[in-house]
């Protein structure tokens, strides 16, 4: 008879640790349930908020980012649409930290094909060829011309409306390392810097203005005779960092902390920007410029027509930084 109480009080036992153990296992799983269902809560409710914040932004009206920042208080990075003068819609992205914020993305100069010699992808200078029958190239400098997205503007050219419609009074440019997304591009970037003079009050508002003046065309003029230089205030990177972007006999030709618009070379070939530098000797300004006509007497023609001219021609000490040659330069109107 007790034989047969222990018996059944060990069975019971047994029933309830079971028992037990099942309890706490369907409670952890409903522990770990509640857990997942709050994640998938808040990951729902920031998807609805990053929705919401894009419906937001598409219902504004501004010519520019300074306008989104002044008549909104917009102070994130980000993609957002603009309207020109003429009610034409477009996206881009705007930097609402630097130096205030405000800046407007309208252009990115690439190159993706150093052997190309101005062929497809050089919107910048010629996708025709090196023709001095061409003395424009593309021209893009100075026309309406409008290619790429916002998204894609460190993987290939780009240019906005903004380009020509926004009347701006300073310039941002960040070279930006190729392909990079763009929620990385201020972090990513090798050198940032702006000006913060006003210049292009003084050449009606923008690049498309600054070169109907200054045309970016071969054979305009001698290697004296360059564009306006304006100097330029830091965000990341100083004159000694800008020096290193660049090939050890380059350096010697120019001083850096300025931006210079077209600046021509001995052979009469017009460069559009000199990105942080101004010439200061010689002429060989196809080492360190960007952009450019369509022609390019002895040289590599191209969007970074000479950054890689010691592989190519085999004369050492021209060639740019590995990191200059593989990054997008992004320019911004503020």
């Amino acid at each position: 008879m007790l034989h047969q109480i222990l018996s059944w009080l060990l069975m019971l036992a047994l029933v309830e640790h079971t028992y037990s153990a099942a309890a706490s296992f369907q409670i952890e799983n409903l522990e770990l349930n509640h857990t997942d269902t709050v994640r998938n809560v808040n990951a729902t409710r920031t998807s609805f908020a990053q929705l919401e914040k894009l419906r937001n932004r598409s219902t504004y009206v501004a010519r520019s980012c300074k306008d989104i920042r002044d008549r909104y208080d917009e102070q994130e990075d980000g993609l957002y649409y603009l309207t020109t003068a003429d009610g034409m819609v477009y996206q881009t992205f705007c930097d609402m930290t630097t130096a205030g914020g405000g800046w407007t993305l309208v252009a990115s100069v690439h190159e993706n094909n150093f052997n190309g010699q101005c062929t497809a992808g050089d919107r910048w200078s010629s996708q025709q060829g090196n023709d001095a029958n061409l003395p424009d190239g593309e021209g893009n400098w100075s026309n309406r011309n409008t290619f790429g997205t916002a998204e894609g503007a460190t993987s290939d050219d780009y240019k906005n409306p903004g380009y020509y419609d926004i009347s701006a009074q300073d310039m941002s440019v960040w070279h930006v390392p190729n392909n990079f997304p763009l929620k990385h591009w201020s972090l990513a970037s090798i050198l940032r810097y702006h000006t913060n003079n006003r210049f292009l009050s003084l050449y009606g508002g923008n690049l498309f203005e600054l070169f109907q003046q200054y045309p970016v065309r071969y054979n305009i003029g001698s290697c004296s005779d360059r564009g306006p230089v304006f100097p330029i205030v830091y965000d990341f990177g100083d004159k000694e960092s800008t020096k290193q972007l660049y090939g050890p006999n380059a350096r010697a030709e120019f001083e850096p902390g300025f931006l210079t618009f077209r600046a021509i070379n001995h052979e009469r070939a017009a460069m559009a920007i000199c990105s942080g530098v101004k010439p200061t000797t010689r002429c060989n300004t196809e080492t360190y410029c960007i952009g450019g006509g369509g022609h390019f007497p002895g040289h590599l023609c191209g969007d970074f027509s000479c950054f890689d001219w010691d592989r190519v021609m085999g004369d050492n000490g021209w060639s740019a930084s590995k990191e200059m040659r593989e990054s997008a330069v992004l320019l911004f109107y503020r």
